[in-house]
């Protein structure tokens, strides 16, 4: 009677030792496939894209008085970057948009893992010193990942195509608009006087190639 009980428990054991094992080999599998994503993507997030080339102008010497100064408002702004942005990235597999509301708001799509990946990310503008323009990064919504700005931004310099005069700074969540750097092809340069989005009062004056000047 002891050895049928003894047998009889030996041959349960044995039962519950496959489950156990599958169970172990399930986990490890699944702990495997999260540190592999996981590996996968914060290599994507973090690779070095080539540095792209774009013309540009050398840095503009704005000196004298403007020779006009313009009053605008987001309207009339965002036409005027839908017209650029349109004809700088004609040739350009991804696009990404640039509009004016309450806040500065940049919006585009990526790729993580292969799956399409739609961002808005806001920022708040300021006028800096030298008539350049500021974006500070506020919030950023991204589908239902959660992810922070920092990573996001480096994401979006490796996939998207800007203008050299555009600069983007990951690591204080900032991208700077050289207007310094840019010069229109008649040759007037711009700089920017005041950005109140809240009011729709944006101010920028233009000037003259030094050349034109004299």
């Amino acid at each position: 009677m002891k050895e049928q009980k003894h047998k009889h428990k030996k041959d349960k054991t044995n039962e519950e030792k496959p489950a156990t094992n599958k169970w172990k080999v399930a986990f490890l599998v699944l702990l495997g496939l999260i540190l592999g994503l996981s590996a996968f993507f914060f290599f994507r997030a973090t690779q070095q894209r080539e540095a792209i080339q774009y013309d540009t102008q050398p840095l503009v010497q704005r000196e004298g008085e403007p020779v006009l100064s313009i009053n605008s408002d987001k309207e009339q702004i965002n036409s005027l970057m839908d017209f650029y942005l349109q004809n700088y990235q004609e040739d350009s597999d991804v696009e990404y948009h640039f509009q004016l509301e309450n806040q500065a708001l940049l919006t585009g799509e990526f790729e993580i893992l292969g799956a399409p990946i739609t961002f808005y990310l806001y920022f708040d503008p300021y006028v800096t010193d030298n008539g350049n323009v500021q974006l500070q990064a506020d919030s950023l919504s991204v589908g239902t990942l959660d992810l922070p700005v920092k990573q996001v931004m480096k994401m979006i310099e490796k996939s998207f195509k800007f203008p050299k005069w555009i600069e983007f700074d990951p690591d204080e969540e900032q991208v700077l608009v050289r207007l310094d750097q840019f010069r229109m092809e008649n040759g007037l340069f711009v700089k920017a006087e005041k950005i109140n989005l809240v009011d729709d009062d944006i101010q920028v004056s233009l000037y003259l190639p030094q050349d034109k000047e004299k």
